[in-house]
């Protein structure tokens, strides 16, 4: 019965991992590909993440510890 439980929250937790992985923008992903520079002065540019990007880079974070947790809790079971 635990495992089972288990099991529905590691599907739960990896379906909300792969979305928050995949609305994650990269800085200079498409626009390098089509001419755009994303270098300033031989360097790449420092820029912070704010809202949505800042709360899904967490999320990611978060939800990638819980998958790790329930994956040693199953084992323990």
């Amino acid at each position: 019965m635990r495992a089972d439980f288990i099991a529905v929250v590691q599907i739960i937790i990896s379906v909300l991992l792969i979305f928050a992985v995949l609305m994650q923008q990269r800085g200079s992903g498409t626009g390098s590909l089509l001419g755009g520079s994303s270098v300033i002065s031989g360097g790449e540019y420092y820029r912070a993440r704010r809202g949505l990007e800042k709360f899904l880079f967490y999320a990611t974070i978060v939800l990638g510890s819980l998958l790790v947790i329930t994956s040693f809790l199953y084992l323990l079971i």
